[in-house]
């Protein structure tokens, strides 16, 4: 009954109009944190714990973006009060913040952030509050999902409540994983943020949901006052980043997310690492080997191949291990490591996977039975 009282509450803000602040939502959905240079930690609905993002403040006007390949992105009021209403029930379903940034990602992907009716194939639509008709085969709402697969039904997938909710899915959500929410796919913190998203949205177009990650940041930033970059939050320009080259390091790798893993990819030429093909992209040891050459402005110059990474850095305690540390993984009777990660911090890291993977978060408990190698880049000098 709470639950659906808080719904009906979020309901009524969205559809209030122009003006209405965040703070209100802050107060239902979290009223223990209305700091907005604050990362709140939560467990969701899964058990998986991760910061979530209290919304602050007011719905501006506009705001202005740039996809990853470029493209300028404008959003006006209503869009972005579409994606404070994401944001929000994220929070009230204690969905980690990067969980969050994938719902944006799906929605800006799918409807551009906008309740879109579809009159041709359900003229009863147009009856429910929208932003525009859309005509996208049966698909209704913000996440352009359908009622014959299950997802709800005309009068529910025009709800941006039940339809965030639905796309978070989880054992609370409204679907009860029948279709699969984020909440609902294996191990989804461990993908790529795109490839969570194309998870829930199984599209004929896998690969564009990446490209509106930068978008959904900046969104996400805007509207909480918190800077997410991957799986952490950061207040201002180094927050939980480790400080000097490891944070830089870190950095110049998350940049790289989304692309794919590309054997002898990873050179120091190239906007992307280019491999000797011309295809973006990486391997394990070519997306270390490039993101210390762009941390360090071209002073750290690994070698591209694990067997020589591992000898090239310094020993570091698996105890002692620190965000920024790369790990070295040994399959059990081999002489050498086949590959190698970007410790984040917790159980996170951040890989070129394998083949037909792309570059993405993951976890350390996916190695287990691997001799696990802890080493640190030395700071490169002034």
């Amino acid at each position: 009954m709470v639950r659906k009282v808080l719904i009906g509450l979020v309901v009524a803000v969205v559809f209030l109009g122009p003006g209405i602040g965040l703070t209100a939502l802050a107060g239902m959905f979290d009223p223990a944190t209305t700091d907005a240079a604050t990362c709140a930690t939560t467990t969701d609905a899964g058990g998986l714990s991760g910061p979530s993002m209290p919304v602050s403040g007011t719905v501006p006007q506009s705001l202005t973006a740039t996809t990853a390949d470029g493209q300028t992105v404008t959003l006006d009021h209503t869009q972005l009060v579409r994606a404070a209403t994401i944001i929000a029930v994220g929070n009230s379903e204690n969905i980690p913040a990067n969980g969050q940034v994938i719902a944006l990602m799906a929605a800006l992907t799918e409807s551009t952030l906008r309740v879109l009716a579809n009159t041709t194939v359900y003229p009863q639509s147009a009856n429910y509050p929208n932003d525009g008709d859309g005509d996208n085969d049966a698909s209704l709402g913000l996440f352009q999902m359908q009622p014959p697969d299950g997802w709800g039904t005309v009068a529910e997938l025009m709800d941006p409540v039940w339809s965030s909710r639905a796309f978070y899915g989880g054992p609370d959500g409204p679907n009860h994983g029948s279709p699969a929410g984020l909440l609902d796919i294996p191990n989804w913190q461990s993908l790529s943020l795109g490839a969570a998203a194309q998870a829930v949205e199984v599209s004929q177009y896998p690969t564009r949901y990446a490209n509106y990650q930068p978008v959904a940041e900046k969104i996400a930033s805007t509207l909480t006052g918190v800077t997410l970059t991957g799986s952490q939050c950061i207040t201002g320009t180094t927050g939980n980043l480790p400080p000097g080259f490891a944070g830089a390091f870190i950095a110049a790798a998350e940049k790289e997310i989304g692309l794919p893993y590309v054997w002898g990819g990873g050179t120091y030429t190239g906007p992307s690492g280019e491999a000797a093909d011309g295809q973006p992209g990486f391997d394990c040891s070519g997306l270390v080997m490039y993101a210390a050459y762009q941390a360090s402005n071209g002073k750290v110059r690994l070698l591209h191949y694990t067997g020589d990474q591992i000898n090239e850095t310094q020993p570091v305690t698996w105890a002692d291990k620190q965000p920024g540390d790369i790990i070295f993984y040994t399959y059990p009777g081999a002489s050498v490591p086949h590959h190698v990660v970007i410790y984040l911090g917790g159980d996170r890291i951040l890989q070129a996977p394998e083949t037909g993977q792309n570059v993405g978060y993951g976890t350390l408990s996916m190695f287990t039975g691997q001799t696990a190698t802890v080493r640190r880049i030395a700071e490169p000098s002034s």
